[in-house]
């Protein structure tokens, strides 16, 4: 997979939500990410949001679009308790 973002926006978001967008990158791999479509911030392009343990065992919340040469990362934060609660309860599945 290519991954890209832009560069101003990642150090915001190191600042606001402690979390790299190389970091992200890694939640991608997670053999069992869960990947949605977010509607709510879908005006200009289609947006999704993966639920996925990143390399230093963080579950991430990113949000990120898809383009034709790969995806585009917009933010990525540490998953809420609630959130953390339900990835984890999920059914067992395979990719």
């Amino acid at each position: 997979m290519r991954f890209e973002w832009d560069r101003k926006k990642a150090e915001r978001n190191v600042r606001k939500h402690g979390v790299s967008f190389e970091e992200a990158i890694t939640a991608f791999y997670d053999p069992l990410a869960v990947t949605l479509e977010d509607p709510d911030h879908s005006i200009e392009e289609l947006r999704f949001i993966t639920f996925g343990y990143s390399a230093h065992d963080h579950l991430l919340v990113i949000a990120h679009t898809d383009r034709a040469d790969g995806i585009r990362i917009i933010s990525a934060r540490t998953a809420t308790p609630r959130e953390r609660r339900k990835y984890e309860t999920q059914e067992p599945r395979t990719r």
